[in-house]
């Protein structure tokens, strides 16, 4: 026999145990240990070819620009730190990852790059384009497929390393939506790692793998604040949106402790609460929300918030609610020169977002559902929000209730502005706020 011939399967690839009648493997054929490493690589070349990664073999972290092209500090850190994290998952794939961002941010970058790492160190990630993957499921439905639908399925849903890339761009088939949720769930139920990158929101998505996705004992959710890479640094941000070169002169510098028309108490009132905004402005974190009567310095407050981020060179954007949604119904138009998505994107992933004047907007299904979304995904992201509003009753409970869960995380925070409205004499003040509507008073500064 020559000695290329396995002297166990004599050649033939497979053996049958001396196994007794009635045994599960009885008379079953079984690969032979000689086949094993043939079949190994056999299975790589198919989860390569199924992935694609051939011409993605160019996306790793060494090309990837931490630095990006042209982002103000604030957003160089936020990518960075995608950086790091996408790199020490892909040494050691624990859990899943689900990076968020917008077209072009460098999410696919980065999750081809985790694939791609692994890859280098011998290891079989499937990396696959969430349509494509479905694609790949129903051609086997077709009597000339070279592989059966349960083979296909179960290398996806077994993958040791499985990347999702483009999740919510498919078409929402109840077909999609059913093999989608299977391969979630089977994954979530064995603790498979998992890369997922979307540029949907999270309500956006099924419930059922929304639900998955945002578990935090096992998923961790990485917001990629970064524009389009594509557009070279050009700034998609907000200047025909943001109100703030309107408001330049509201300032901390500018702001009047009113010494003619307030009381001692009711000056050390203000003055807390200026203090307490500076803190804020220094760094930004979690959400503040000023409530009180119209004249009383809420909107001077928040600009000068703001005005203090853009003066350490970080982006804002301020921003009336009810002008903000002007600007996104005016994407319905025709002749509008930017899309509903990228006008929304615009705000919501803004580094800083400060919504004057909540509850002042025209309550339709319409408005609560837009101003919904973008609170919830502030939320999710942990995104530093500024909100000014004259009457905490006028708000939506469901906006009402994401700020209130800001307080469970220990990230939200309330100034409640209760001196009398600006009557005009002594030194000028600008802003809004006041005493609560109905009468009602609560401490200057709470902690929900």
């Amino acid at each position: 026999m020559p000695e290329s011939v396995c002297p166990i399967c004599r050649g033939a690839g497979f053996v049958r145990r001396n196994l007794p009648p009635g045994h599960p493997q009885f008379g079953r054929a079984m690969v032979c240990e000689c086949s094993k490493t043939d079949l190994q690589k056999r299975q790589q070349r198919r989860l390569y070819q199924l992935s694609n990664l051939g011409m993605l073999a160019r996306l790793t972290f060494e090309s990837f620009v931490p630095e990006g092209y042209g982002l103000d500090p604030s957003r160089q850190e936020n990518l960075q730190r995608a950086v790091n994290f996408c790199h020490s998952y892909a040494e050691r794939p624990d859990g899943w990852v689900v990076l968020m961002g917008s077209y072009g941010c460098g999410k696919t970058h980065l999750a081809a790059a985790i694939a791609n790492h692994r890859i280098a160190q011998g290891m079989q990630p499937l990396f696959v384009v969430v349509p494509d993957l479905l694609d790949h499921l129903r051609a086997t439905y077709g009597p000339n497929s070279e592989v059966a639908y349960d083979e296909r399925f179960a290398q996806v849903r077994n993958a040791p390393l499985l990347i999702l890339d483009d999740l919510g761009t498919q078409a929402a088939t109840p077909w999609a939506q059913e093999k989608l949720f299977q391969i979630f769930n089977h994954r979530y139920n064995a603790q498979l790692p998992t890369v997922v990158t979307t540029n949907q929101s999270l309500e956006e998505l099924d419930i059922r793998i929304r639900s998955r996705l945002v578990d935090p004992e096992i998923s961790q959710l990485v917001t990629i604040l970064a524009p389009d890479f594509r557009q070279s640094g050009v700034e998609q941000g907000s200047s025909d949106l943001s109100a703030l070169p309107l408001l330049s002169h509201l300032t901390f510098e500018s702001f009047s402790l009113r010494a003619l028309e307030l009381s001692e108490v009711e000056r050390e009132r203000l003055r807390q609460h200026v203090n307490t905004s500076r803190r804020f402005a220094q760094e930004p974190s979690g959400w503040l929300v000023l409530v009180g009567d119209y004249g009383v310095g809420k909107t001077h407050l928040a600009a000068a918030i703001a005005n203090a981020q853009q003066g350490r060179g970080q982006q804002a954007l301020f921003i009336v609610v009810p002008d903000l949604l002007d600007h996104l119904r005016a994407t319905y138009n025709p002749q509008s020169s930017v899309s509903y998505d990228k006008r929304f994107e615009q705000i919501r992933r803004s580094p800083l977002l400060v919504l004057d004047d909540l509850g002042t907007q025209s309550a339709t299904p319409w408005a609560q559902e837009k101003l919904f979304q973008l609170f919830n995904f502030r939320y999710m992201a942990r995104l530093p929000t500024v909100i000014t509003l004259n009457n905490i009753d006028s708000v939506e409970p469901r906006l009402l209730e994401r700020m209130m869960e800001m307080k469970v995380v220990g990230l939200g925070s309330m100034l409640e502005v209760r001196v009398p409205p600006f009557r005009g004499r002594g030194a000028s003040d600008s802003g809004n706020g006041g005493r609560l509507r109905g009468g009602r008073r609560r401490d200057n500064e709470n902690n929900w």
